[in-house]
């Protein structure tokens, strides 16, 4: 069993909020409304408490998050040339990482994959391959909101490395010169021997949790 390395108050409070989630997103007795939406406020006291978030910005990130409980969907792409992976340095928090983002409704994960590398390299590039599934509980990833990342290799088509209004730099590194101020939780060390392996041999199978 792999395991769950968030600290406990931030496991509690996603539980909480994915109860009242669904609990809201089912539920048509007045009374039982109110305690889904007191359910809510209580995973907004216990995140903002340890987080400094205001518990009122809190509840209005959970109210925009409707129906049944789910992770979100992270994709990120592993652009090579000259064995070189293609990073972004990401203006939200200064980390390097391969590009990506959240899926888009109505994303096909490869193609949404290749529209992320454009709009914050302005890189073309294919999805090739799906590198692996990844389970942010399991690399200590302390976001509000549970997640799964999908990385998939890249083949590269055409364009040359471009900042975008998301990024402060876009630049290629050998495998030995990925910059410490790596990867914050975006991009992992794990993440980026795996796409290195992945280009080795395109026979290994994806990699998952």
């Amino acid at each position: 069993m792999v395991k769950n390395q968030l600290p406990k108050w931030l496991t509690w409070g996603r539980e909480i909020q994915a109860i009242s989630q669904t609990g809201l997103a089912y539920v048509e007795n007045e009374f039982d409304i109110q305690r889904y939406q007191r359910l809510q406020e209580i995973s907004a006291e216990i995140i903002s408490e340890y987080t400094g978030l205001g518990v009122s910005e809190l509840v209005q990130d959970f109210n925009a998050q409707m129906g049944y409980a789910t992770p979100k969907v992270d994709l990120r792409g592993a652009v090579f040339r000259d064995r070189k992976l293609l990073m972004v340095n990401e203006k939200a928090d200064g980390s390097w990482a391969m590009p990506g983002g959240w899926a888009d409704v109505g994303d096909v994960p490869s193609s949404g994959t290749e529209r992320e590398i454009l709009e914050e390299t302005g890189i073309i590039a294919r999805a090739i391959k799906l590198i692996g599934v990844y389970d942010n509980n399991r690399v200590g990833d302390l976001r509000i909101h549970h997640a799964f990342k999908l990385v998939f290799l890249c083949e590269y088509l055409e364009g040359e490395p471009t900042p975008s209004n998301e990024t402060l730099d876009v630049q290629y590194f050998e495998r030995n010169e990925i910059p410490d101020q790596l990867l914050g939780t975006r991009t992992t060390v794990r993440q980026i021997e795996d796409a290195y392996a992945a280009l080795a041999d395109n026979k290994i199978a994806a990699v998952f949790d």
